[in-house]
């Protein structure tokens, strides 16, 4: 089998049993399950969920989106090999690390396949929570020009470029289009800050007040256990992104979790440590490919503009990226992902027959 043939590159047509569109985002695709079928897995498999909670089969994919577009290489390689289970396996990870040692449950309640997570509904809070512990990326470039303000939080003067930040800093962003906040404009991935939340928590989905406070918890710890875990590897956690939403279990109880992914090459920044007492950055994360994009283009507004979307789309349709860029993204992802796991990541010829197999054989969710 071709290099091209083993990536998973279209992944919102597997023969899932559904009664509803499939939804297809930048990385994976969403198959919501039947109301029987979710009914029937809850039952035989014992998941700590609702009896009626419904359920979802999420299939990762090895594309690569940077600057909000797809992008693809030569000779039909639609994507990263390796990057689907890498990704899958960092975060299966820190799922399991937060929730041993206490923190909160995430929204996956079964692993049938490396490429594959069944999900329970959650009812999404709609930020983006931002963590950083270094000041870097569009942080530095806004601080640089002279912004000193962020979400509401002053940075003192006199930071250098890739600094570590003297606390780590919540940095949260709207998920999604929020209408009637005042003060929040009404646009994806805006800015805002804990009053924004505070005052109108119900706009963002907090079930209380309270529940805001948890949510710093679980960020706070959550960023604590991956960056501990990291620094053990050398490897030096800058920032990253979580999610939250909240479902009910078997017995009823209404709980805040993670959701989406933690703590993978994606969501993150991570830098090599020993690069960095050096005083260089080696990126461990797709932050490397975005930089290598804004060197490859002559014009790297066009990627960092958004009134020029138009022409980043082209950009990304247009060009097909060397087949050695993508293999270096590869053994970035497949090389992080080794180091979390303390394993080998297996890579499949034939991921979309295996998960079909296993799906028909095992779960019974296709015909």
């Amino acid at each position: 089998m071709s290099l091209a043939q083993s990536v998973l590159a279209v992944n919102n047509d597997l023969p899932i049993r559904t009664d509803r569109p499939v939804h297809s985002g930048k990385v994976r695709s969403v198959y919501w399950l039947t109301e029987a079928d979710s009914r029937r897995l809850i039952e035989e498999k014992g998941y700590n969920v609702a009896p009626d909670a419904p359920l979802a089969i999420m299939v990762i994919s090895d594309r690569i989106s940077a600057f909000d577009c797809i992008w693809h290489g030569e000779g039909g390689l639609n994507g990263v090999p390796g990057k689907g289970a890498a990704l899958n396996a960092i975060s299966n990870h820190w799922f399991g690390l937060f929730r041993e040692q206490g923190l909160a449950d995430s929204h996956i309640v079964d692993i049938p396949h490396p490429f594959v997570w069944i999900v329970q509904k959650a009812r999404p809070v709609m930020i983006e929570a931002i963590c950083r512990q270094y000041i870097t990326g569009s942080m530095w470039r806004a601080y640089s020009k002279g912004e000193r303000e962020f979400c509401g939080i002053t940075l003192p003067e006199g930071l250098q470029k890739d600094q570590k930040l003297p606390e780590l800093l919540i940095t949260p962003s709207t998920k999604g289009i929020l209408r009637g906040i005042p003060g929040v404009p009404e646009a994806d991935d805006v800015n805002i800050t804990r009053a924004n939340i505070s005052d109108n928590f119900e706009a963002f989905g907090f079930r209380s007040a309270d529940d805001i406070a948890q949510y710093e918890k679980l960020l706070k710890e959550g960023f604590g256990v991956i960056s501990d875990a990291l620094a053990k590897l050398d490897q030096v956690f800058v920032d990253t992104k979580f999610e939250f939403g909240y479902v009910t279990d078997a017995a009823g109880n209404e709980k805040l979790i993670y959701m989406d992914e933690v703590g993978t090459p994606d969501s993150s920044r991570i830098w090599d440590g020993a690069a960095y007492r050096d005083g260089n950055v080696v990126e461990n994360s797709k932050e490397g490919f975005r930089q290598l994009l804004l060197n490859h283009f002559p014009d790297p507004d066009i990627l960092l503009n958004k009134e020029r979307m138009p022409e980043r789309e082209a950009l990304a349709r247009d060009n097909a990226l060397p087949t050695e860029v993508l293999m270096d993204v590869s053994r970035t992802y497949l090389g992080i992902a080794e180091k979390v796991v303390g394993h080998s990541i297996e890579l499949s010829e034939n991921p979309k027959a295996e998960i079909i197999e296993i799906l028909r054989s095992q779960y019974g969710l296709i015909d």
